[in-house]
């Protein structure tokens, strides 16, 4: 028991980074399914709507859960939230070139697919913005 407490606490970062990546790539998905497939939008505008949606959500949570910055204050706030938008902007651009080569290029018309093309997109994506965000926008001082 010991072992598996030093284990989560050594990992602890990278542990809840991939529990509340998740979370934020079901936010991501709850989002884009419903504008692409009911609302009919294309698959770029739908990943472009549930990308703010997830990056609003991803913040709120990574802030102080996963790299414990606490500090709201304004002088720390403001940095911290444009470094992540940016970051993940470039993460977003990148995931929605994907997108748009492997979903609306090809125009696949199987879900599977689909939904397989949004899953690797979106474990590249985390780990870009695991990265990014431990090396550039929650950096310990």
């Amino acid at each position: 028991m010991k072992k598996l407490k030093s284990l989560l606490q050594k990992h602890y970062d990278i542990i809840i980074y991939l529990i509340f990546g998740a979370l934020t790539t079901a936010v991501n998905y709850l989002v884009y399914f419903p504008c692409h497939h009911l609302l009919n939008l294309s698959a770029v505008v739908s990943n472009a709507i549930s990308w703010v949606a997830a990056v609003a959500f991803a913040f709120v949570t990574n802030k102080p859960l996963v790299f414990r910055s606490h500090d709201w204050s304004p002088k720390t706030l403001l940095p911290e939230l444009w470094k992540f938008v940016v970051c993940r902007l470039g993460s977003g651009i990148l995931e929605t070139v994907f997108i748009f080569f492997a979903v609306d290029c090809p125009d696949w018309n199987n879900d599977l697919i689909e939904i397989a093309m949004k899953l690797i997109a979106s474990v590249f994506v985390i780990i870009v913005n695991y990265v990014a965000s431990k090396l550039l926008v929650f950096k310990k001082k």
